[in-house]
């Protein structure tokens, strides 16, 4: 896979300022009580945060758009799966 340069230089632990913190959303998946999930936040321009569910104060991951659509298309390749 192709290196893609950053723009912005980021603190995953001060990327929380990035965000909204009303776009959080756990994944549909996510069990009820808490399980091991993330939080999706799409309300950046541009950019895809992503944290821990049952910790909301974790770092913050950021990845761009394009980057966001490599992973998904990787996920739904099955490309991460276990077994």
């Amino acid at each position: 896979m192709a290196e893609h340069p950053r723009p912005v230089a980021y603190d995953p632990l001060t990327a929380a300022a990035l965000f909204d913190e009303r776009h959080w959303e756990k994944s549909f998946a996510s069990e009820p009580n808490g399980g091991n999930c993330v939080e999706v936040n799409l309300g950046s321009a541009g950019l895809v945060g992503v944290r821990d569910t049952k910790l909301p104060e974790s770092p913050v991951f950021v990845f761009d758009a394009g980057e966001w659509e490599a992973f998904l298309t990787g996920v739904k390749a099955g490309q991460f799966d276990l077994a």
